[in-house]
């Protein structure tokens, strides 16, 4: 396993675009195109170490994924969008440095499993009062809103992590705010969660994202106002692992 982020990026060196590789995302003729692209770009440079590693390989997959959705779509819409399985499944096939994992539904699985295991840092910030709370909601209109945070790098301190997840879905820094002994940590389905709490957040800060396609809103809402474990108290939208950590 490798240092590199188990997180979406925000735009990495791997992904990142200029106007002449815009132009030439244009000249895709076919899906095949497509696919000997992004295994250049993302697995054929690996050192072998990952290349041995279904969890590492799958990573990259899943950066590639996103690279397609998010740049590639956008310079070709004749292409379709892809569910992360079936353009996982794609591209074990077009690439024969993936030929050895021959049941793809099977590699697949275990990848989702061992995906919702890597630990997760964010952090609660809430205003002066502590009467309110920085909450994100995804990017589709089926998702929920929850506290910004993401999946820790190896070897990464937690603080770090967090301050880094922040930083990239809200456009908040958080160094030299954040006090590593005010965290709440607990695991929810084998996924260990550790938030740090963070007041004094100026509730007048121009929150901006930083990611491509992963935080749709940004805003601050009364603790009052979410659900907790005793207490059911209607609220507008859905709130994911809120009430764990509110209570």
């Amino acid at each position: 396993m490798s240092s590199s982020s188990y997180s979406s990026p925000e735009i990495t060196s791997a992904t990142h675009t200029d106007p002449a590789q815009e132009r030439f995302s244009t000249m895709y003729e076919t899906q095949d195109d497509v696919l000997e692209d992004l295994t250049s770009r993302f697995i054929l440079n690996l050192p072998d170490e990952e290349l041995n590693s279904l969890e590492r390989i799958s990573f990259q997959v899943e950066q590639a994924h996103w690279y397609y959705e998010d740049f590639i779509r956008e310079a070709n819409p004749k292409f379709p969008s892809l569910p992360l399985k079936r353009f996982s499944a794609m591209l074990f096939d077009a690439c024969p440095l993936l030929h050895r994992w021959e049941d793809h539904e099977q590699a697949f699985t275990e990848f989702m499993q061992y995906k919702t295991r890597v630990p997760v840092c964010g952090a609660i910030m809430l205003n002066d009062t502590w009467e309110k709370c920085v909450l994100v909601k995804g990017w589709k209109s089926s998702s929920g809103w929850g506290f910004p945070k993401g999946k820790i790098n190896e070897n990464e301190p937690r603080p770090s992590c967090a301050i880094r997840e922040v930083l990239e879905e809200t456009g908040y820094n958080l160094a030299g705010q954040l006090n590593p002994d005010h965290v709440v940590e607990m695991s929810i389905k084998e996924q260990k969660i550790s938030l740090f709490i963070v007041p004094g957040v100026p509730e007048d800060y121009p929150f901006k994202t930083k990611t491509r396609k992963e935080i749709s809103k940004i805003e601050w809402f009364r603790l009052v106002d979410l659900p907790t474990w005793k207490r059911n108290k209607a609220a507008p939208g859905k709130f994911y692992l809120i009430t764990p950590f509110i209570r």
